[in-house]
């Protein structure tokens, strides 16, 4: 990740605490403590330490007690579930020397979700609904385990489950409300996420070009690279959003004018498909997909999207020869002479998918996935896709990687990228492709 910023020394600190074995051994990615600092980030804290540590009540004490002696606020996350290992409640009750206390409307809502799934109430389950006496309840809609939130003279403490989805609910409803009560004196800060596909993170970076007269006084930029495209945020603080927002306006303006091309659209969460999806819709096109090498990930990224129903017709996995011929259409021949993984093939799977199933729009992915399975002449990571607007028909081929799974992904980002600029009529094609027309 490439990332500058320059920010006041007067901001808050904050320190993210994570609580579990199974990050420091890696059977869990700590996925919780990148969107915390995420949060934190946002609502004008910065983020000064970051710690995992093991599922041990000394630990634990040892490092919540050095955080709140430091931090002006810690988010703790882990060790409330109901196993042996879940040892957090306890040694924070200990840390504020107090004692847990049953809350009845916590113990009714895990009464109801067992309920519901059909489940007996355990023991363990019941004690889920203790928390120290001293903290106000963070109420998890999500989950089982409640969260807790502390004050300690001009420190706080948040201590959150563990599961993501549920520590994402309690962060956006519970916490981060909270934050902007309890810390009304923070620098406002204005955070845009911009979508970027078809372009690598170094090329991307190229593009754009040096930063440093625009990154300065409380505004940052960052690329977060996936295989599916890099992300640019851009943040801005000031005393107010009016402020925050005047240091934006420049960085937005050189961002729009360096790499607009390659910018689909704004918002954290936003996918690619989504957008693909509203041009379709607003057109009346419709649109179906033909999948070897992706088997299956293309079309679940187009209908991931809510109401894709309208335009997205359905889609073939043709990973064996036969279903590509019989069901297909591939021409035999063309499968011997030229192989799966071909231009010809890409190009028919197209045209045979759109036509099977009554689309404007076939797209199709044959390739090379790997590890194995690749020679001097197709190489693992050699992918064709094919595609079909309407009679205009044409095949794109690259080489990613050696990895399985990220060649699926990165296969159906880029296929959705050139659909989205045949569909705007963008000029061009996604870095590392080559247009091969029939």
């Amino acid at each position: 990740m490439f990332y500058k910023a320059l920010f006041s020394l007067d901001m808050k600190k904050a320190h993210i605490i994570s609580i579990g074995n199974e990050l420091l051994i890696g059977d869990t990615i700590n996925t919780n403590a990148s969107k915390i600092g995420i949060y934190l980030t946002e609502t004008g804290f910065s983020v000064d330490r970051v710690f995992t540590i093991p599922d041990d009540p000394e630990a634990i004490h040892e490092h919540i007690s050095f955080s709140l002696s430091q931090a002006d606020l810690t988010i703790v996350t882990g060790g409330l579930g109901p196993t042996h290992d879940d040892v957090t409640k306890r040694v924070v009750s200990e840390i504020f020397k107090c004692r847990l206390v049953n809350k009845k409307v916590v113990l009714e809502h895990i009464r109801q979700i067992f309920k519901k799934r059909g489940f007996k109430l355990s023991q363990s389950n019941i004690e889920q609904a203790m928390v120290p006496e001293v903290c106000d309840v963070l109420f998890n809609k999500m989950g089982t385990a409640p969260g807790m939130w502390f004050h300690l003279e001009n420190r706080y403490l948040a201590v959150l489950p563990g599961v993501p989805y549920e520590m994402e609910y309690l962060m956006e409803h519970e916490v981060v409300p909270r934050i902007r009560n309890t810390f009304p004196f923070l620098d406002a800060c204005v955070t845009e996420y911009y979508k970027t596909a078809g372009i690598p993170e170094s090329t991307l970076s190229d593009h754009i070009g040096n930063l440093d007269e625009f990154v300065n006084n409380g505004v940052g930029v960052a690329f977060l690279p996936a295989p599916s495209g890099v992300t640019i945020r851009i943040s801005a603080s000031g005393e107010n959003n009016e402020v925050a927002e005047e240091k934006l306006k420049f960085i937005r303006q050189q961002l729009k004018e360096r790499a607009g091309a390659y910018i689909f659209g704004k918002g954290k969460n936003l996918k690619l498909a989504e957008v693909i999806g509203r041009v379709l819709n607003e057109r009346n096109l419709s649109i179906a997909v033909a999948e070897s090498c992706t088997g299956g990930f293309l079309g679940n990224e187009l209908t991931n999207i809510p109401g894709s129903s309208v335009y997205m017709k359905g889609g073939v996995i043709a990973y064996s020869n036969d279903v590509k011929s019989g069901l297909l259409g591939v021409n035999k021949e063309d499968l011997e002479n030229f192989g799966a993984v071909s231009k010809q093939v890409a190009i028919q799977m197209a045209i045979g998918v759109a036509s099977l199933l009554n689309a404007d729009i076939g797209i199709s992915t044959t390739g090379i996935a790997g590890p194995g399975g690749g020679t001097t002449e197709k190489p693992v990571g050699l992918v064709w896709m094919g595609f079909s607007f309407q009679g205009n028909t044409f095949a794109l081929q690259t080489i990613f990687s050696n990895d399985r799974l990220i060649n699926k992904e990165r296969t159906a980002a880029t296929v959705l990228e050139c659909v989205r600029r045949q569909l705007i009529g963008l000029h061009g094609y996604p870095y590392e492709l080559k247009p091969n027309y029939p």
